[in-house]
């Protein structure tokens, strides 16, 4: 079991820009996957991103597939998304999530950070 700690969220203006980070403490192996998901008010979570521990296999989803990236550096255990031209729309608490690549449940969560886009 991994535990998973979130950084970066915040105010940003439409247009802009936010890199998340999520830390990944416990065990980790190469059949790790790793995702971002956001949930808005009211709204069901959605998957963002997510992408295989070596880092050579990621998803986006279509809203986000153009201006999000995310990465993973296996030096400090920690999965990045960096977020540019950022809307309103993406306005959401972002959670990162870990599950093994065999496996279809995301079983470990992170505790989330706000991102506020204003227009």
């Amino acid at each position: 079991q991994e535990q998973l700690i979130e950084s970066g969220g915040g105010l940003v203006q439409a247009g802009g820009s936010l890199k998340l980070s999520c830390e990944v403490h416990g065990r980790t192996f190469s059949t790790l996957r790793m995702g971002w998901f956001r949930q808005a008010p009211g709204k069901h979570r959605e998957t963002v991103a997510d992408i295989n521990w070596n880092g050579d296999s990621a998803y986006y989803a279509s809203s986000v597939k153009g201006r999000f990236t995310i990465s993973v550096d296996n030096t400090k255990n920690t999965v990045h998304l960096e977020m540019n031209n950022l809307k309103p729309e993406d306005t959401a608490v972002y959670h990162c999530a870990a599950r093994a690549e065999y496996r279809s449940t995301w079983v470990d969560w992170g505790q989330g950070t706000q991102v506020t886009v204003s227009s």
